[in-house]
């Protein structure tokens, strides 16, 4: 099985123009819970055993403030510094001991694409998983959008260890574990976050969470599905102030032996966007707010 220096996907880092609403939406609704709140961040945790899932802050609009990842163990802090910066990426902090929260070590970059990146080892874990079979565990993938799909995909390759899974003719997705993949990069004419997929238990999780979801006057966007590449089913959403998020669950596990398929593969018969052939196509409000939410101005931390 291939060595990775990066182990998994831990969190994301949103900003958003409304501080309080956006926090009582993903601990009220969406199934998440309130770890802390530290010097103006709001810390929020998954079922599972990852300190945060998503970090809020305030800002001016939906913006992308960072992906973090976690690493191996502390020498691939080095390793990954090196590579990134030799394949484009601007090293902007660490690593350093981190001063939030889940503390551990820390580093950030800027890749090519403008995205921040960040990179924890040692990190603060929870002990205990959280009671609630229809809430999310973990994440289970970031889509960021990119105006040079391939390019990005090789950064992941090439800087940060990680491996093509599968290409379509839109999306490139590559991963760091057993996951079929952890980040998809998305054709668009502009660069920053498509959306955010959290990892629900199982497929009756996905529709009870969708359900939930409904009640609270949040329709589904999007589905219910079953993908192609990853083969994970979903229900699409979109928050309150106008980023897309994702339930899923049983995404696909693949080791070395998984065959990479292409574009010329991965194609649906007319008229349909699923497997299952039931999920209607996606509306153009959805796919406008799918590349509406950019990479934010300032730096991660």
């Amino acid at each position: 099985m291939t060595h990775f220096p990066i182990t998994a996907l831990r969190s994301v880092n949103l900003e958003t123009p409304d501080l309080p609403r956006s926090e009582q939406f993903y601990t009220s609704v969406w199934g998440l819970d309130l770890v802390t709140r530290h010097e103006g961040v709001t810390y929020l945790r998954a079922s599972g055993t990852d300190h945060h899932v998503v970090a809020l802050r305030q800002g001016d609009r939906p913006a992308l403030r960072s992906i973090t990842f976690r690493l191996h163990s502390d020498a691939a802090f080095e390793t990954i510094a090196s590579a990134s910066l030799k394949h484009g990426a601007t090293l902007l902090a660490g690593p350093a001991p981190n001063p939030a929260p889940d503390g551990g070590m820390v580093m950030s970059i800027l890749a090519p694409n403008g995205g921040a990146l960040r990179f924890v080892s040692g990190d603060m874990r929870h002990t205990d998983t959280l009671a609630g079979a229809n809430r999310p565990t973990r994440l289970a993938h970031v889509n960021v959008n990119s105006t040079h799909v391939d390019g990005l995909a090789a950064f992941y390759e090439q800087a940060l260890g990680f491996r093509l899974t599968d290409r379509s003719r839109m999306m490139a997705f590559v991963r760091c574990n057993g996951d079929h993949h952890a980040i998809v990069i998305a054709d668009a004419a502009v660069n920053g976050l498509n959306h955010v997929a959290f990892l629900m238990p199982d497929l009756e999780a996905v529709m009870r969470g969708s359900g939930r979801m409904i009640d609270a006057g949040f329709p589904i966007a999007w589905g219910v599905g079953r993908h192609g590449p990853g083969d994970n089913v979903f229900a699409y959403f979109i928050d309150p102030v106008g980023t897309v998020i994702e339930y899923t669950a049983e995404v696909l596990q693949v080791d070395d032996g998984y065959a990479v398929r292409g574009p010329s593969e991965w194609v649906w018969p007319p008229g349909r966007t699923d497997h299952w052939g039931i999920a209607p196509p996606k509306p153009d409000h959805v796919k406008a707010a799918q590349t509406a939410v950019a990479y934010a101005d300032r730096g991660p931390e």
